[in-house]
């Protein structure tokens, strides 16, 4: 299948696998790489630029095909050393780097200088299109069922996805809700150029997290995220748990006066307990709605290769009997 992100990436199928805390390292990475998507190395899970130069020569040794790296720039007392991070992409010789949260604008002209493809992480069509002003050579439009940040608006993708059709000049993919070949057609009939999957792929044999990550996603139903950090508009979609209860019952209880440092010990710092160890009541960790669509924890290249032979057969059977009727 060719679309203007495979010709873009130098990639084979148009999925790509998105950023994820504690989870996008280097063996996931190389996996969909090696499978025909385009994997992506979490930056700062790495957090400093030595450990992400050492992840992405790891990655380099387990495959030969495009790989991305994840950089999120969020709001922080001490941030990380964004200059060093993109020196270790820039040396490690990293073609494609997948950028979120705040502005990246200021990051474009090193990467374009290194001959970096930028695609930037966009929930809404106004940020798209600044994203596309910028420099950006390509957007992920998130809608509201993704996993993590889906923004303020609330829109979900059977609107965004056409609506970014009809404004942007730049490719696109579709992020948030998608698991499938049917995902990845819908995507496709609404304008994009393909797929990006985060919470399906933590239900893979390679992502590199505990097993009860695993089955707390196979155990979902699409009615157990929920949404975290609304009064401080930092929404998230997380997967439920104890955890996230009581974080919601702060939310409630303090209502106006709710601040950050209420609710910290739920949402920062959590990651390795639950990824790692496992410990599935720690706190909120961004999963999407998407986890209802999630079945098995097949090997990510029997999962592309399923997508995307349902995907052939799904255009070329299922909508051409249609049109045939």
């Amino acid at each position: 299948m060719k679309t203007r992100i495979t010709e873009l990436f130098g990639i084979e199928h148009p999925i790509i696998q998105g950023g994820m805390h504690y989870v996008g390292y280097a063996n996931l990475a190389a996996a969909v790489s090696n499978a025909g998507g385009l994997g992506i190395i979490t930056g700062l899970t790495q957090g400093t630029p030595e450990k992400l130069s050492a992840e992405i020569k790891r990655c380099n040794e387990l495959t030969n095909k495009p790989f991305g790296v994840n950089m999120t720039f969020l709001p922080s007392l001490t941030p990380p050393d964004y200059p060093g991070m993109f020196q270790a992409i820039i040396d490690g010789g990293v073609k494609i780097v997948e950028t979120a949260g705040n502005n990246p604008q200021q990051w474009i002209p090193m990467m374009k200088e290194a001959g970096i493809k930028v695609i930037h992480k966009c929930t809404s069509v106004r940020h798209s299109l600044k994203a596309q002003k910028i420099g950006c050579d390509a957007v992920s439009v998130d809608g509201f069922e993704c996993g993590g940040h889906p923004g303020e608006d609330d829109i979900p993708n059977f609107i965004l996805l056409p609506r970014a059709a009809d404004e942007l000049d730049i490719p696109f993919v579709a992020s948030g809700g998608m698991a499938d070949a049917r995902s990845l057609v819908a995507a496709l009939s609404l304008g994009a150029e393909g797929m990006n999957m985060g919470t399906r792929f933590i239900a893979t044999e390679e992502a590199p997290v505990h097993e009860n990550v695993k089955q707390a996603i196979l155990g979902a139903s699409e009615l157990d995220t929920r949404l975290v950090m609304r009064p401080l508009r930092n929404t998230e979609r997380v997967l439920n748990n104890a955890g996230v209860e009581a974080l919601l019952q702060k939310e409630k209880d303090l209502g106006e006066n709710l601040q950050f440092s209420d609710i910290i010990d739920q949402v920062a710092g959590v990651y390795p307990d639950i990824m790692i160890n496992g410990n599935m009541d720690a706190g909120a960790w961004s999963c999407g709605m998407v986890a209802g669509l999630i079945y098995d924890a097949p090997s990510v290249a029997d999962l592309i290769n399923r997508i995307m032979s349902e995907a052939d057969e799904l255009i070329a059977q299922r909508l051409n009997s249609v049109l045939s009727a």
